[in-house]
């Protein structure tokens, strides 16, 4: 079910929330939703916008440049909001030989790239050896970040592997795995779960892999999609999950926080009322989680999904990064979404909201000026 309406709670609590949070108070869950109920995206959105430029140099906004390269399509999970994936021995699937996957990094090298996402399925016969092979290869040809492998990958591998995830992670960082995306969260409530994807991680599981990425020092982003079967209830138990899990204070941790609505293009996971999956309600989830991930430093717009124009307004909802230019996207686009931009025109758009763009790396240290 979608979000459950609620009538919006008086003027003067939102502003006692807003006024709190300002002064340095922790929200709590009780908080989230009466914003979210109040609909008052101006008010919300300025308080948002103005933790972001005490975390932030509110005159920078900035944006990476990595390639997604998904190595593999061949998945055993069978996501019903997934487009991109198939099944084993479908003629459509593919596994990347090295070559083409090296070919992709030189050509992120060329452009000025500095990273490399790769991710794929859960492929039935990819054990952690044949990852160990690949990132140690990377690593030996190319002074590439190794961002990989989403937290259920690495549970299907440690799984498939027989190895615990403390294992695993071990054995991927000292091959060269640098960091871990936040994909798959979707939202970390168990009955979401079921309904969407009922053979990926739990909720326990997705944050067990990220905790086992933070203990032996790796750094994360955690990610939320919403709009399927959840209600705002839901939405804020996920943050409130990945408020805890920073809490624990990991040498590693969540790096950044990306949130986007269910893009629905490929997919069949809806339900029957998606009142809750426009823009407005795009930046107000944005704001809110601002607002209540009180322990995360960065917040990135999702201008893939959204759109550029949504994606510049999210820079006033608290947002101080805009992520990647994307040289290559799969999955989304396998759903019907394709926004595209290259580095000037990445520029232009930061700069056409008053703000100077700098191009970071993977762990948010400037590379370039503009």
């Amino acid at each position: 079910m979608a979000a459950v309406a609620t009538l919006a709670p008086a003027p003067a609590r939102i502003a006692d929330i807003l006024d709190r949070r300002l002064a340095g108070e922790r929200l709590g869950d009780d908080d989230a939703l009466a914003l979210l109920a109040s609909r008052d995206l101006v008010a919300v959105g300025t308080a948002a916008s103005e933790l972001r430029n005490r975390a932030s140099d509110p005159d920078v906004v900035t944006f990476n440049i990595d390639r997604n390269v998904n190595y593999t399509n061949f998945c055993i999970t069978d996501c019903d909001f997934c487009a991109f994936y198939r099944r084993p021995m479908d003629p459509e699937g593919y596994v990347l030989p090295k070559s083409v996957i090296f070919r992709k990094i030189e050509e992120t090298l060329d452009l000025g790239g500095t990273a490399l996402l790769l991710q794929g399925g859960h492929h039935p016969n990819l054990r952690i050896e044949w990852y160990e092979d690949l990132f140690s290869d990377i690593k030996s040809r190319y002074p590439i970040h190794l961002h990989a492998l989403s937290p259920s990958e690495i549970l299907h591998v440690s799984k498939i592997s027989k190895l615990d995830l403390d294992e695993t992670m071990r054995r991927l960082r000292d091959a060269g795995h640098d960091s871990l995306p936040g994909g798959g969260a979707e939202i970390l409530v168990d009955r979401v779960r079921q309904v969407i994807a009922p053979r990926k991680t739990t909720s326990d599981e997705w944050l067990g892999v990220m905790r086992a990425a933070h203990r032996v020092g790796m750094s994360t982003s955690a990610t939320m999609m919403y709009g399927t079967v959840d209600t705002w209830e839901d939405r804020v138990e996920h943050l409130r999950r990945l408020r805890d899990l920073q809490d624990e204070g990991h040498d590693g941790g969540f790096r950044a926080f990306v949130c986007w609505s269910y893009q629905s293009g490929g997919g069949s996971a809806r339900g029957d009322d998606h009142a809750h999956t426009t823009a407005a309600d795009y930046l107000m989830m944005l704001a809110v989680s601002r607002l209540y991930l009180d322990n995360f430093p960065h917040f990135q717009s999702s201008w893939v999904t959204q759109g550029l124009r949504i994606g510049q307004l999210a820079l006033e909802f608290g947002c101080d990064d805009m992520g990647s230019i994307m040289i290559e996207e799969n999955v989304v686009r396998a759903a019907g979404t394709a926004f595209r931009l290259d580095r000037e025109r990445m520029v232009r758009a930061i700069e056409a909201t008053g703000r100077r763009a700098v191009q970071r790396d993977t762990l948010y240290r400037a590379v370039a000026t503009f």
